[in-house]
């Protein structure tokens, strides 16, 4: 049987396994699923790679102890459930993580730790050192003090953001799925899809839902987009269920292999254009749009000519064109009440009239990240 170059040369790969692979229909967490995923995940470390894990399940695995039926609505209810869900998820993560001589580390995200410059850093060089030690990081969004809606899906986004972030070499998806169809997998006569090359662009493609009920949702779509991020990124991603991952992890052609599209970007921009929302936006003038998207230059207040919103120094903001098409998107450098007094000005009578705090660019070029129509 062939095998995928992509997977077994890869020496550093992150695994992404979302909440109903892990647990069972009740809520609780599946003892035989995490033992049976973590052997997967010994035996791709022991042949020298190394592994990063994102996992879905902390809110999953919160229901039962809380006594909650089924996944909340509410978002403090969902907190809650992630409050407690976490900690029991990543001590059955570490139990059987020590019987393989293997140690796990938890990392809680949230888009700021890889957004702001400075938290960038610090989110890399703690995932640097950790895999430097041997050690295996559990990742998960920082769910329980999240400040926007809790959405199953999210951590096919987070994984692909993180194997940028740890420069990784590959990304496996693991879900409930077997892979890409050709069509709706419900409906008679559809067949995987057991390669994607690098020049499709996935318009095809039939978004559909699956997941253990009550406890996921989200199908088909955040897969699609987690692969698109990755492979824009030049990262290749495999895509399969659960109970085929050791099948996948050993490079047998299982599930669909993305080929990456791309080649690696900054990774911080990579979470700038997809793991935020714009707190704001600043309507550019045509030579302003130039400017950044041509030239790629950082935005000066002279070719500003409106803003809308409400945001903060250091809020996302994006960055539109005359008629409101967003082009660009970027970390400002201003309130939004002190943007109105800018417009239009240059930095020169800025400086004479308001001081030298106020000749700094609105947007810096390293602050800021081309928009691709569409996003």
């Amino acid at each position: 049987m062939s095998v995928r170059e992509p997977v077994t040369a890869a020496r550093r790969v992150v695994v992404k396994v979302g909440s109903s692979s892990l647990t069972t229909a009740a809520g609780g967490i599946d003892p035989g699923r995490v033992r049976q995923l973590v052997e997967v995940l010994a035996s791709v470390r022991a042949r020298g790679a190394e592994v990063v894990l994102v996992s879905s399940g902390a809110i999953a695995a919160g229901l039962a102890p809380l006594g909650l039926p089924r996944r909340p609505r509410a978002l403090a209810a969902q907190q809650a459930a992630a409050s407690v869900g976490q900690g029991l998820l990543v001590h059955r993560y570490t139990e059987e993580l020590a019987r393989h001589g293997l140690t796990a580390g938890q990392v809680l995200l949230t888009v700021d730790d890889v957004t702001r410059r400075s938290h960038y850093r610090n989110a890399y060089q703690t995932f640097a050192k950790l895999l430097e030690l041997g050690v295996i990081p559990i990742v998960n969004e920082n769910d329980t003090v999240a400040t926007s809606e809790i959405r199953f899906g999210d951590n096919d986004r987070l994984a692909a953001l993180v194997a940028h972030l740890v420069h990784a070499d590959l990304l496996v998806l693991l879900s409930d799925v077997s892979g890409l169809h050709d069509g709706d997998p419900a409906r008679p006569g559809t067949r995987l899809v057991p390669e994607v090359p690098a020049d499709d662009d996935l318009s095809w493609v039939s978004i559909g839902t699956t997941g253990a009920a009550g406890l996921g949702s989200g199908g088909m779509q955040t897969k699609v987009d987690a692969a698109r991020i990755a492979g824009g990124a030049g990262i290749p991603v495999v895509l399969t269920s659960a109970d085929q991952a050791s099948e996948a992890l050993a490079g047998h052609p299982v599930g669909t292999l993305f080929h990456p599209t791309g080649k690696r970007r900054p990774t911080r921009l990579l979470w700038l254009a997809h793991a935020t929302e714009p707190k704001g936006r600043l309507v550019l003038d045509d030579g302003a749009v130039r400017a950044v998207t041509e030239r790629r230059a950082s935005l000066l207040a002279a070719g500003v000519t409106g803003v809308h919103g409400s945001f903060v120094a250091g809020d996302p903001v994006d960055l539109t064109d005359p008629s409101g098409r967003p082009v660009a998107r970027g970390l400002v450098n201003f309130d939004a009440d002190e943007v109105p007094a800018l417009l239009g000005r240059t930095s020169h009578d800025l400086k004479r009239e308001l001081g030298a705090a106020y000749e700094r660019e609105v947007v810096h070029r390293d602050d800021l990240v081309l928009l691709s129509p569409g996003s």
